[in-house]
């Protein structure tokens, strides 16, 4: 059970270099660490057709990032920087602040201070996440992040982002906006792996959820019954609770791209006590010792260490069985996190 494992149990070294600054030329280029069980096997990410299913279902994460980083500056001058978190209205929005000394509620900052100059107020603090609001109608936040906005790449990577990364860093199949962070091990499929899924006779449903910047957020408390989980928005339409289902009744696999796919699903199935169409947010914590009902195999890159990501995995393959991947990933020099390479899971029965 979960209580058995602290944080310091979801440990790894990790050597920088192996952490990708940059994406591969081509997506599907990407290496595939086969995991399913042991021995493992390496392979390249187009080779990932032929490891499916007449009959399985891929179940993809459709949220679109949003140029969610913005610049600006105190009264006072000095810089910060604003990632937005998720809008709570036209003028309202969630948002981390980063800068020397946090600006206190109460106080005011200029947003996009070289363009538009839109003055917004701190209302209120809760933990890393501050609320704001613009003073005036127009710009409004969505206006502010399209003309004046910067992709969010994580913090890992840094750099700013570039010209290539408007589409490398967003699923060939992105479509609702939304996230701040891409669901990453989606960034490995391109049309021609796509069209070999489909001529394998594995089917595709989607799911939308928007990742918040708290998935890069560190663990901080040694025991995992105290660690505050972040909160996301999810949609499950309804013809994706028809294609699991179909799918889970001829005997197919239902495949999980990503963990966000997997949070969705189990999210939503824990929430509702079975899987049906659904919008809400999720704030599933899954540790070692979870009892998943929907997911039969994971594809994911590779996760930071003592991260909540570390956890899900581990729940769903086997603590052992992981430290073992990651253990190989490091040897065989895999390239890590969201523009790294990706490895293929099978739930543990």
């Amino acid at each position: 059970m979960s209580h058995q494992f602290a944080l310091s149990d979801f440990d790894y070294a990790l050597p920088p270099e192996l952490i990708a600054q940059h994406p591969l030329a081509v997506r599907s280029a990407s290496r595939l660490l086969d995991a399913r069980e042991a021995p493992v096997h390496d392979r390249i990410f187009s080779e990932l057709p032929g490891l499916l299913q007449p009959g399985d279902l891929l179940v993809f994460n459709d949220t679109r990032v949003i140029n969610a980083r913005l610049a600006a500056i105190k009264l006072s001058g000095g810089a910060l920087e604003v990632m937005v978190e998720r809008l709570l209205s036209p003028t309202r929005a969630l948002v981390q602040l980063r800068a020397s000394h946090a600006p206190k509620p109460g106080s005011e900052i200029v947003i996009a201070p070289q363009s538009h100059r839109a003055f917004a107020t701190i209302e209120a603090r809760d933990d890393r996440f501050f609320t704001i609001s613009l003073k005036q109608e127009a710009p409004n936040f969505e206006t502010l992040m399209r003309s004046a906005g910067e992709l969010p790449l994580p913090p890992y990577m840094q750099r700013h982002a570039e010209k290539a990364d408007e589409t490398r860093y967003q699923t060939v199949y992105a479509k609702h906006e939304g996230a701040v962070a891409a669901p990453t091990a989606g960034l490995h499929f391109d049309e021609p792996t796509l069209a070999a899924c489909r001529e394998r006779g594995v089917e595709f449903a989607y799911v939308t959820l928007h990742v918040g910047a708290g998935t890069f957020l560190p663990v901080k408390t040694e025991n995992l019954a105290d660690h505050r989980m972040h909160k996301e928005r999810y949609a499950l339409p309804q013809s994706s609770v028809d294609a699991i289902k179909a799918t889970k009744a001829r005997g197919g696999r239902v495949i999980a791209v990503g963990t966000t796919s997997v949070r969705t699903l189990e999210g939503c199935y824990q929430a509702c006590g079975e899987l049906r169409a659904h919008e809400s947010e999720t704030e599933i914590f899954i540790t070692p010792g979870f009892d998943f009902k929907v997911v039969d195999l994971m594809i994911t890159n590779f996760h930071l260490p003592k991260s909540t990501l570390m956890m899900m995995v581990s729940a769903f393959a086997g603590y052992e069985h992981i430290r073992s991947i990651y253990k190989h990933a490091v040897e065989q020099r895999y390239r890590f996190f969201s523009y790294g390479d990706a490895m293929l899971l099978q739930r543990r029965m």
